[in-house]
């Protein structure tokens, strides 16, 4: 089941991007900035204990653009489309506020062709959306794959 995240799920949402930022997967994120951003996240709970098993954030950059960041899931349940149901969720959330394109930077690239993204150069987007990049243990070499898909 996947639903908005609450205060609540803070905490396991820090502990899953923590698991993939340690393995360079990606950007793991402070507990202090996830209670900042916990309306960009939804999470996919197993329903007899509804506790997150996957992540995934839309973040707005401005009126027609937004992120999808945080895409995770745990480990033991991958390969059950869990990702792919989260990320259909923060799509179809990006179209109800009328964003034109949503882009990600990701080391998957396959998996985000799926959906109808393409390859772009990390230059052609906005220089607002490297605030985070800072922070980031790779800076400023910067090895993930930027895609944008265009909504309709």
């Amino acid at each position: 089941m996947i639903r908005k995240a609450t205060i609540k799920d803070v905490k396991a949402i820090h502990s899953l991007l923590q698991e993939y930022g340690k393995k360079e997967e990606l950007l793991a994120r402070p507990l202090s900035e996830l209670y900042d951003h916990v309306r960009d996240f939804w999470v996919y709970v197993e329903r007899n204990n509804d506790q997150p098993i996957g992540c995934c954030a839309l973040q707005f950059c401005w009126e027609d653009l937004a992120e999808i960041r945080s895409l995770a899931v745990l480990p033991e349940h991958l390969g059950k489309n869990i990702g792919t149901e989260l990320t259909e969720t923060v799509l179809q959330e990006a179209i109800s506020f009328n964003v034109k394109e949503v882009f990600t930077l990701t080391y998957k690239p396959d998996f985000f062709k799926q959906f109808g993204f393409v390859h772009i150069e990390r230059s052609d987007l906005p220089l607002k959306i490297w605030g985070d990049c800072i922070i980031c243990v790779k800076f400023p070499d910067c090895d993930e794959i930027a895609m944008m898909k265009k909504l309709k």
